[in-house]
């Protein structure tokens, strides 16, 4: 588990690097924007894949028990939350989760909650489906961010919204919620009758010197409105794979999302995505520990680094996920030139804070996946493009 390993990604039709001159218009930035990682995944997920790659056989796919164990093991072991086989339904990603929630609990033209900034798919995968985003905005204190839950009742109280996006951890702020900010969301919940999808797929992705995650399934009522989404793609950095799951005690809210996977025709199940899911969940424990660990240092590096050649750039703490908030505004910049200035003057390519909506105007996404030296080429580049602004 060599973290500072570096390996070259490009020409391997991979986003993050082959994607560079569509979206920066140059080839040469330091990528640090797509959610997935440079590091190898786990030896043990390689090694089922070539195993099962030397069958030369690739045809349709069942998902296996042994997958379906795997993963209960892993949330009963790391999360403390029992699961049972007829509350999992195996979907092909988080984000086709959603679009299906969207479909499947409200009608066109009603509305789906979220707390921006979020995650970019939160708010297309609404409006591809008709639905109406209904915006609860987090409330920006003291360098970080916590839920208004007083707006967030009156927006649950207009009987045209339905459901509620939850990502838990958040993306991009990095928030691992409380107890008490879940079960208040639960209550909402509750007296609204709002269909609450909870994205979960940073569960794992917690500092060890940060508080721990808490599924919010674990506080529920088994009549409670919730499905969990979950996943091992960002655990294990195997998001190419595309498989992840819907968990939901409410077997006739499983059917209605299930309904709508149908519809679409949405086949998810192939030999490799099966393969890497179960690795990952049965074996792949100490690499994750060891990759949070590792990222933590890099989270340090930059944090520190801001504070002492940075004065014109703040960070949002995180305590979940590689990725790191950076609050831009006091640059001056609008949002298409600080993207300009991070590209051309830093050779940085990060995501625009605007892309998670217009809270996140004047603030870049950096992604804290990468070997160490590779982040301390990319804030020295910063810095020397901010200090030629001074």
């Amino acid at each position: 588990m060599n973290f500072d390993q570096s390996f070259s990604r490009e020409n391997t039709c991979a986003v993050k690097f082959d994607a560079r001159k569509a979206v920066f218009g140059r080839e040469d930035v330091i990528p640090l924007w797509v959610a997935d990682t440079d590091f190898a995944a786990p030896e043990v997920v390689t090694e089922a894949l070539v195993s099962r790659a030397r069958h030369p056989a690739y045809g349709y796919t069942l998902f296996p028990d042994s997958l379906y164990e795997a993963m209960i093991d892993w949330f009963r072991d790391h999360h403390q939350w029992t699961i049972r086989r007829d509350w999992i339904r195996m979907a092909p990603g988080v984000v086709p989760s959603l679009h299906a929630a969207a479909m499947a609990f409200a009608s066109e033209g009603e509305g789906v909650i979220i707390q921006p900034p979020v995650y970019p798919p939160f708010f297309s995968s609404i409006r591809k489906a008709g639905r109406r985003v209904v915006e609860n905005p987090l409330v920006e204190r003291d360098g970080g961010y916590q839920m208004d839950l007083e707006h967030l009742t009156d927006c649950a109280a207009d009987p045209s919204v339905k459901v509620l996006f939850l990502c838990s951890p958040h993306n991009p702020v990095g928030r691992v919620w409380s107890t008490a900010e879940l079960e208040a969301v639960l209550e909402i919940a509750r007296a609204h009758d709002v269909v609450v999808i909870s994205d979960e797929i940073h569960a794992d992705l917690v500092y060890p010197d940060r508080p721990g995650h808490r599924m919010l399934a674990t506080l529920s009522r088994p009549d409670d409105p919730l499905l969990t989404t979950v996943a091992p793609s960002k655990t294990f950095n195997i998001p190419g794979m595309g498989l992840s799951a819907v968990v939901s005690e409410r077997q006739d809210l499983l059917r209605q999302l299930n309904d709508v996977f149908d519809s679409l025709h949405m086949v998810q199940c192939n030999p490799f995505s099966i393969t890497a899911f179960e690795a990952g969940y049965r074996y792949g424990a100490d690499w994750v520990a060891a990759m949070m660990d590792y990222v933590r240092g890099n989270r340090d590096f930059v944090l520190g680094f801001v504070e002492q050649q940075l004065p014109e750039i703040r960070v949002t703490d995180p305590e979940g996920t590689y990725l790191l908030w950076l609050d831009c505004r006091a640059l001056g910049l609008d949002d298409a030139e600080l993207k300009r200035f991070m590209v051309e003057q830093a050779g940085v390519g990060m995501n625009p804070g605007i892309s998670f909506g217009s809270q996140g105007s004047g603030f870049m996404r950096l992604n804290l996946g990468s070997p160490l030296a590779v982040i301390q080429q990319a804030m020295a580049q910063i810095e020397v493009a901010v200090a030629a602004r001074r």
